[in-house]
């Protein structure tokens, strides 16, 4: 009979786990192939640099629990919650990490700061770093940092310094740094993070912006930013000083609701009540979009064209614009374009929202719904923005944004959004000839 601590060639039990471990990492390593070549084949990673990182750091390390197939996944993790269920901390989806890495483009020898502590990210930047750099990752939960420390260790990324504290103030400690890289959505640029910066430092940040989430890399040009690239993000928010309270008027007892980033800027709900209960008027734009398609560029361009800029949000599905008896004016079911945040405009005399219809092509046309004593002309409004933004902008760049001290002289922009220690500018290149 055999001995239950020999294994089949006669060795120790000891010799034998050893055995499972470097089966198990066998395993582990084709994953991390697997999902460096997807990222590659997606156009999520574009850099041999990137894709070694992706090879190189074990993730499963950082989603203990999970089978390999599950920590390999172009998936977000969550790995902690608060008391309403609401995500706190996560292992970003892998996509989102790699755009977010090939924005920074760290090279060998830099100093590096993460906002925002899963660890894994942190890892993939210190291989991005070398041996010669330097990471940091900041977390206000000590929670979040003690898994990080542990796993980043059992990783083999001792070297990563892991801080549990605010990140309103950075790190001053690890400053300056070439670059920032924050992994939790951002209502504001604290001033630290400018000032922690190297003259010619870039800070990589998911920032909501008019209702929607975009991966900014910003590269400092004395004391202000300016963006290079854009990419639609989601990420968990800020917490401590950095928070930010999400502001939105409740509709119809909360089966809708209307956000703006300034609630000043437009009509109070009652107003807007009151238009919605006015017969409707339809417009289509006659500009055709994949539903894939990132047309991102389109709800910040109507918020440069119109004031009253707000999203509009049907809570619940299928609610109509006012209760009431079937058959009066706004009893039918609200049609925005998207589930959350479609784009509307609120104003003292109506209301409009983007709607879209299915082509035969597989596309989708945009319109708009408009209510109030202006509903026609704010419908028409509406459409001819759609139609503008596709003839000078869909097919463009896109906007530069710059971030200036809230203190500096007020810079001149096609649109402008203040924060407490920033102010925003957004500008829209000529249109092409």
């Amino acid at each position: 009979m055999a001995d239950p601590d020999q294994d089949g060639n006669g060795n120790g039990n000891e010799d034998g786990q050893d055995g499972y471990a470097r089966a198990d990492d066998a395993r582990a390593a084709v994953f991390r192939d697997r999902l460096a070549d997807r990222l590659v084949a997606e156009g999520a990673v574009t850099t041999p640099e990137v894709a070694a990182a992706v090879r190189a750091v074990p993730r499963h390390v950082f989603t203990p629990g999970l089978s390999l197939e599950q920590a390999y996944a172009n998936q977000v993790v969550f790995v902690k919650r608060d008391r309403s269920g609401v995500p706190t901390s996560s292992v970003s989806a892998p996509d989102i990490q790699a755009i977010m890495l090939e924005q920074a483009s760290i090279q060998p020898g830099m100093r590096l700061l993460e906002i925002g502590s899963g660890g894994y990210n942190a890892a993939l930047m210190a291989e991005l770093a070398g041996p010669d750099g330097e990471v940091t990752t900041i977390d206000i939960d000590p929670a979040v940092t003690e898994r990080a420390r542990r796993c980043l260790d059992e990783a083999g990324y001792a070297d990563v310094r892991v801080v549990t504290a605010d990140a309103e103030d950075g790190v001053a400690a690890g400053a300056p740094y070439d670059r920032i890289v924050v992994t939790v959505e951002a209502w504001d640029l604290p001033s630290a993070w400018i000032g922690q910066l190297t003259p010619r430092g870039r800070v990589v940040v998911p920032l909501l912006l008019h209702g929607m989430t975009r991966s900014i890399a910003f590269d400092r040009e004395d004391d202000h930013l300016v963006s290079r690239s854009t990419q639609l993000c989601g990420f968990v928010k800020m917490q401590g000083t950095g928070s930010h309270a999400e502001e939105g008027l409740a509709l119809n007892d909360g089966d809708l609701v209307v956000d703006a980033d300034d609630l000043r800027a437009i009509p109070d709900a009652a107003r807007i009540e009151a238009h919605l209960r006015t017969p409707r008027a339809e417009r289509w734009s006659g500009i055709r979009v994949w539903r894939w398609e990132p047309w991102d560029t389109l709800p910040l361009w109507l918020a440069t064209a119109f004031p009253g800029y707000c999203q509009l949000t049907v809570v619940v599905p299928g609610a109509p614009a006012v209760p009431g008896p079937p058959g009066a004016p706004g009893t039918e079911p609200l049609e925005p374009a998207l589930a959350v945040a479609t784009p509307a405009v609120a104003t003292a005399t109506g209301f409009a929202h983007l709607i879209a219809r299915p082509s035969p092509d597989g596309r989708i046309e945009l319109g708009a719904h408009a209510f109030g004593p202006d509903a026609d002309a704010l419908a028409a409004e509406l459409a001819a923005g759609i139609t503008a933004w596709n003839d000078d902008q869909r097919l463009g760049p896109g906007p530069v944004i710059t971030a200036w001290p809230i203190d500096a002289p007020v810079p001149q922009a096609d649109l402008l959004v203040a924060r407490k220690h920033v102010r925003l500018a957004v500008n829209w290149p000529p249109a092409s000839m």
